[in-house]
């Protein structure tokens, strides 16, 4: 089965095939610095590592990935003004937050992460390009605003599936020098009001970019005039993306060839967002969760899918992570986790990430095998139980959730290993001496050792073929509820034109 992705301009699932044989270019669009991340922005980051993981290793290809950072923006300068500090500063302090979140939450850096404000002279090449074309003007007042012509694109509206006659007014620029009100800025003039650092100089005059040139201009800089995926927020698809493609193809580049679009991150129904109240920062959740588990959580759901966030909505990826971190401990006393090569990943698992990255059926091969692994050490079967270990290891390796993994900072190093040795050698002393306590009925100084072992954190649990332990983990779930089990709740949505962005 070959890979099949869901591409929004088609509105239909396609086969991937790549521009260049072996290769793959993505962009997505990153977030506009005006603040600190939330776990609505950042779902879209971990939803397009999965696919980067998935194309390198379930499929061999070279991935060059783009994630810009809009770093001006109308809500920037805004922002920074109530603030009283430049704009320049505050976006920067807000794009090392933006590093950070994506580090902790284990999303693999980008190939390239440019900033707009170091592409303006990309950005004004692309305008001329268009004014030449016939497909953008000047404002006659003097403003120094460049619109872009919507009439004079007859596939303006083809992302979306809209009608131009349908469509609400560009709201981005004073309209009073466009030739439609549905128009869109490529180039703003500069304010009286606006600080001269946000300004640059053009042919039309000074000013700073349009959010959607930013866009255009940097996937092109560094992936050339057609790519492969273009990824982002479903609040994107319009105007953002709509106007992306318009503006690109219109220039005459092919720009992208697939459109891919992840769902919100909600909170009673409202998209997750600081103009609503009910942002969730990630530095603020990492507080009370572990990054694994709050990646976990992120992942779990199909990028399609709106995550219903609510208060003990962690717990179940908590438990989840937990699950697998112990077979994985109970397996690595038995001898070492060799992951399968990607040629050797379960036909189900693989058959769910071809299917349009399908996690929920890929995470419910993960934890059958982590139950199959358990039953292979309740019998004794090592064999086995090493084999479902480095199943589970690859697995979980592309999705990145590998309790493992270095990153997490699991069993890496030497010193782990001979630290894991020698406590099991420990442990194992003081199971065997509880089992002759019973043995000899004497129950007291066998509740005796397994208290001990409770008290610094050794969970012992009864089975068959003997007593097995694993570590304790700390208390779980998210702020307020550290111990609630409320289920995760997901389902599909498709975002209204216009909403509200968190990216670009």
């Amino acid at each position: 089965m070959s890979l099949r992705l869901f591409d929004t301009a088609t509105r239909e699932l396609r086969d991937f095939t790549p521009r260049e044989t072996g290769k793959v270019g993505m962009y997505i669009c990153g977030l506009t610095t005006q603040g600190a991340p939330h776990i609505g922005h950042i779902r879209f980051a971990v939803a397009f590592d999965v696919l980067r993981r998935w194309l390198e290793t379930g499929h061999g290809y070279d991935v060059t990935l783009v994630r810009n950072v809009t770093d001006i923006d109308d809500k920037v300068l805004r922002k920074a003004a109530e603030a009283g500090e430049p704009w320049f500063a505050l976006t920067y302090r807000n794009e090392r937050l933006t590093s950070q979140a994506l580090d902790a939450l284990g999303v693999e850096p980008a190939t390239y992460e440019p900033r707009a404000t170091g592409h303006v002279p990309d950005m004004v090449s692309l305008m001329e390009t268009l004014v030449e074309k016939g497909h953008a003007y000047a404002a006659p007042d003097g403003s120094g605003d460049v619109y872009f012509d919507v009439r004079s694109w007859p596939e303006y509206g083809s992302l979306t599936g809209q009608s131009l006659d349908d469509m609400a007014n560009a709201d981005d620029a004073d309209p009073r020098g466009k030739r439609d009100p549905r128009d869109f800025a490529l180039w703003k003039g500069r304010k009286a009001d606006e600080p001269e650092s946000a300004s640059w100089p053009t042919p039309f005059g000074p000013g700073r970019p349009g959010w959607h040139l930013e866009c255009s201009a940097m996937a092109r800089r560094w992936l050339g005039d057609e790519f492969d995926i273009h990824g982002g927020g479903i609040d994107l698809r319009f105007p953002h993306h709509e106007n992306e493609q318009a503006q690109s193809r219109a220039a005459g580049l092919g720009f992208a060839r697939y459109w891919l679009h992840n769902a919100w991150v909600t909170v009673k129904g409202q998209k997750m967002g600081k103009s609503l109240g009910n942002a969730l920062e990630v530095r603020h959740l990492l507080e009370v969760t572990r990054p694994i588990v709050l990646r976990y959580y992120l992942t779990a759901a199909h990028y399609r899918s709106t995550i219903e966030y609510h208060e003990g909505s962690l717990a179940e990826a908590a438990g989840a992570v937990e699950r697998i971190e112990g077979f994985l401990e109970r397996a690595a006393r038995r001898g070492a986790i060799e992951p399968v090569a990607a040629a050797d990943l379960p036909a189900a698992f693989v058959a769910s990430m071809d299917d349009d990255l399908g996690v929920s059926g890929a995470l419910a091969v993960v934890h059958d095998t982590v139950r199959a692994g358990n039953s292979a050490l309740d019998e004794d079967d090592d064999e086995a139980a090493l084999e479902a270990a480095g199943a589970v290891v690859a697995m979980t390796d592309v999705l990145g959730v590998n309790p493992l993994a270095a990153h997490w900072g699991s069993g890496g190093s030497r010193e782990d290993a001979a630290a894991e040795l020698a406590l099991e050698a420990l442990v194992r002393a003081q199971l065997d001496a509880r089992q002759v306590a019973r043995q000899e009925r004497d129950f007291e100084r066998a509740d005796e050792i397994r208290d001990t072992l409770t008290a610094v954190g050794i969970e012992i649990t009864d089975t068959p073929s003997g007593a097995q332990w694993s570590l304790a983990r700390p208390p779980r779930g998210d702020a307020g509820t550290p111990t609630d089990t409320t289920d995760l709740t997901t389902d599909v949505t498709t975002a209204a034109p216009g909403a509200e962005k968190a990216q670009g």
